[in-house]
């Protein structure tokens, strides 16, 4: 099992639109099962609803777990992409 540990950089958190793209890139890995976990609790990266009940706020840590065909490339993509900011600067 692969797991790395970032921070959450997006300033709104993980919203609808980071989770819908952050579960578009884990669907490209079905072999690969993929978790998150964090102080708010954890979940199944499977379930757009089961990510937004999380919480995520720009801050936060999170650690992600991946268990499968090429875990550590799988675990580094998805960990990269809650760290993305994914919002637009303010104008």
């Amino acid at each position: 099992m692969a797991q790395k540990t970032i921070t959450v950089h997006n300033q709104a958190g993980i919203h609808c639109r980071p989770s819908s793209e952050i579960l578009k890139a884990a669907e490209e890995y079905p072999d690969v099962e993929l978790k998150v976990t964090s102080s708010r609790g954890d979940a199944e990266l499977n379930s757009i609803l089961a990510l937004l009940a999380l919480g995520l706020q720009c801050g936060d840590s999170v650690t992600i777990h991946a268990s499968g065909p090429n875990e550590e490339a799988v675990c580094d993509k998805i960990a990269g992409m809650f760290a993305y900011e994914f919002d637009f600067p303010p104008r």
